[in-house]
């Protein structure tokens, strides 16, 4: 599992109230840095550049791919397209992947929350 399993966390999902300035707010606190949102936990992502995702960095994903329909991909403020592998490996786990900027990616992901769809979010901090 990338990184440690008892690291901080909040452990359910939440919404994302706002985001900018380098980091998000969700569940009345601020985070700065990217985030990886899972439905049982909102987690850190060490990630700041969408060339930096790949099955390593998105492992809590694969890990957690049984409760997850779709994955959304916040690429902050650049366009990205993922390579063909990484679709490929998501597909094989069936989670569909969505990429977008980190705005419209954290809007979509609370719309679907809100549906309580069975979504992820891997969302890169904007300025």
């Amino acid at each position: 599992m990338a990184g440690n399993p008892n690291a901080p966390h909040f452990p359910r999902s939440a919404p994302i109230e706002a985001y900018g300035k380098g980091g998000f707010a969700f569940a009345g606190m601020s985070h700065r840095g990217s985030l990886l949102c899972l439905p049982d936990a909102i987690w850190a992502w060490d990630v700041t550049d969408p060339a930096k995702i790949d099955r390593y960095s998105l492992e809590r994903v694969f890990a957690a791919a049984n409760s997850i329909d779709t994955l959304l991909v916040g690429t902050g403020t650049d366009v990205w397209l993922p390579p063909p592998e990484l679709r490929q490996a998501l597909k094989a786990v069936r989670v569909v992947l969505d990429t977008m900027q980190t705005g419209p990616a954290v809007r979509t992901y609370n719309i679907m929350i809100g549906e309580r769809r069975r979504v992820a979010a891997a969302l890169i901090a904007v300025p």
